[in-house]
């Protein structure tokens, strides 16, 4: 039986995203214990210059996305100017004080960033471009700043370009060889002339993937991710005699990510993930063995085929001590040093947020068999007057154990909030990850119906108030569930969300295009896409778009949008100033407060399209 629904008070949302939190760490490739921190701020993401150990310093006087790096010597923050969040645009060096700043790539036309990082010796920046011609790797000088060089191109995709510790060699994640379908393997190029000298793939068994080269000088051994066994494990490979150090750890379930590499100790710092449940491991070069470092939280989250792999991760400080950057969905995002004896020492310490519920994670059962992972909360104290399922990004992404005050926003407003990790999220294994290919949106909808299934056994999900939200393919999977599954939702938040594949596919900037390409090929179209099951919506629908998103344009839901409302379905279009990946808590806390407004209309019987202000 429902609650009566009480408003949630301005006061308690503003609190909730009013403090600035850790968003990300990016260290400097070099030897100097230095590294950008940047920070979700009101008004975007603000960017501080750390020395490690002591406190950040005061914030950048200029404003930087959450993919800028600083250089190893601390004069410059290297970034994409791309005009508001478009995500296309050209690299900027700009120092420190925002007087000086240096064009990285003049005349060549704006991209789109694959991959972006410094040489362990200072002496270059590798970036990895994607333009209307294909995806380039370039290197650039930058002691002084010097001519972009090209040193790979190819149409179909890559990414992640890493230079060797010198910057003699450039490892780069290829596709070449089977375009259109995501299972890298690595090809090494010479970075003077661009000439190939090695490649290395474990096909058809799985894709390798390049994690760094051995800082150590003359040392030309690369750290990669194999999933020969179907699952990731870490890898060392001598780029120039092929000899190869595999840690098999036969006695781990799940996945174990390399993440960092202490190459002088014979160390690599490894994520253990089973379950969807983290641990951060130490492994030994010279014996294979695995210690658990820390237990507890997360320890990184993944951001596959963007600009960076991580959004943000723990890591090897310069002289070898783990930085472990640590979050739960209750916690904020700190970063701790572990000692030799395994203690904890704050370095950062996570921002003062008002207290929050911590979330559950349990594996249900889909349609198939397949057990896929569900994190879920009440609200403290009280019966649940509604339940909000939300869908992760990528899909190439994942739900893991991380702050969210969004997730904390619905607990405080009273509503059971869940998260679920469908096909084609990472860290569950090859297969799951690759679950959703040729299926037109099957799977994932087999999984948010098996998840809706668990929260009704578990007295929550009630049709009358059970909301579904996401963003970018979370978007599009909220569109295509409240069309596929219209018996299960009241209403559906869709941000920057896709409705139609055919229009958006065309629209896209290059380096989305090619893989939605594949995955989404012509036969599918129709099937996949959520205006095609429009007929029969019966929630009522918040689309949530941004002005200048490169990644789903607007054209991607406006004829949705346009023929739900003419056919008398109940459908509110917002667009906002920005791109696909906006930053800023005043955002936040408005899209906050405006889905909990709908909510609570649809709770008190009342259409979202009725509004005389809208």
């Amino acid at each position: 039986m429902l609650q009566s629904p009480e408003e949630p008070t301005t006061d308690a949302v503003e609190e909730r995203f009013a403090v600035p939190y850790l968003m990300t760490v990016r260290p400097a490739s070099g030897a100097e214990d230095l590294a950008l921190v940047i920070e979700n701020h009101p008004d975007g993401a603000r960017g501080r210059l750390w020395h490690a150990p002591d406190a950040p310093g005061e914030p950048l006087p200029f404003e930087v996305s959450t993919g800028a790096i600083v250089t190893n010597d601390g004069r410059w923050i290297v970034d994409l100017d791309d005009g508001g969040g478009s995500e296309v645009g050209t690299l900027v060096a700009t120092s420190l004080d925002g007087r000086e700043r240096v064009a990285l790539t003049p005349g060549r036309e704006p991209y789109v960033l694959r991959g972006l990082t410094m040489s362990y010796d200072g002496s270059a920046l590798v970036a990895t471009v994607v333009d209307e011609d294909g995806f380039h790797v370039l290197v650039i000088p930058a002691a002084p700043w010097g001519e972009a060089k090209v040193v790979y191109s190819h149409p179909v995709e890559a990414w992640f370009g890493l230079p060797s510790a010198d910057a003699s060699l450039v490892s780069i994640d290829t596709t070449a060889h089977n375009p259109g379908i995501r299972r890298p393997l690595i090809t090494v190029v010479d970075a003077v002339s661009g000439t190939p000298v090695a490649t290395l793939d474990d096909l058809p068994a799985g894709p390798v993937r390049a994690v760094g080269f051995s800082s150590e000088p003359g040392d030309e051994r690369l750290l990669l991710n194999t999933e020969r066994s179907g699952f990731s494990r870490p890898a060392i490979w001598h780029v120039r005699t092929g000899q190869r150090h595999d840690f098999d750890l036969p006695h781990l379930a799940g996945e174990v990510i390399a993440l960092d590499w202490n190459a002088a100790a014979g160390r690599v710092l490894a994520l253990h993930v089973d379950g969807g449940i983290h641990r951060l491991l130490e492994l030994d070069e010279a014996d294979g063995t695995a210690r658990t470092v820390l237990e507890g939280g997360s320890f990184a989250e993944p951001d596959v085929a963007s600009l960076h792999p991580y959004y943000w991760t723990s890591y090897y400080a310069p002289r070898g001590a783990v930085r472990a950057l640590r979050s739960s969905w209750d916690v904020p995002l700190r970063v701790t040093e572990v000692t030799a004896d395994g203690r904890e020492v704050t370095l950062i310490a996570p921002a003062e947020v008002p207290p929050g519920q911590p979330l559950a994670s349990t594996l249900v059962t889909s349609a198939d068999g397949t057990a896929v992972q569900l994190w879920s909360g009440r609200p403290a104290g009280r019966a649940p007057i509604g339940t909000v399922l939300e869908i992760h990004g990528g899909p190439n992404l994942v739900a893991v154990d991380h702050y969210n005050p969004s997730a904390q926003a619905w607990m405080d407003a009273g509503f059971a909030y869940a998260s679920l990790n469908y096909r084609g999220s990472v860290t569950f294994g090859r297969a799951f990850r690759e679950g959703f290919w040729n299926a037109g949106g099957d799977r994932e909808i087999e999984d948010v119906a098996a998840a809706i299934a668990w929260l009704r056994a578990q007295g929550l999900a009630d049709p009358a108030s059970t909301f579904i939200t996401g963003a970018s393919y979370g978007g599009h999977m909220t569109l295509l569930s409240v069309g596929r599954l219209p018996e299960l939702f009241a209403g559906g938040f869709a941000h920057v969300a896709v409705a139609d594949w055919s229009v958006t596919i065309e629209a896209m900037n290059p380096a989305v295009r090619t893989v939605w390409s594949s995955w989404v090929p012509p036969e599918l179209v129709e099937r996949f896409s959520a205006i095609t099951y429009l007929d029969d919506v019966t929630a009522s629908v918040w689309v949530n778009q941004g002005s200048v998103d490169t990644r789903t344009p607007v054209i991607g839901v406006q004829g949705y949008v346009d023929r739900l409302r003419a056919r008398g379905g109940d459908a509110v279009l917002e667009i906002f100033e920005g791109g696909h990946e906006p930053t800023g808590l005043k955002g936040a806390a408005h899209d906050q407060r405006r889905m909990h407004e709908l909510a609570l209309r649809t709770l008190a019987g009342e259409r979202w399209d009725s509004e005389s202000r809208h």
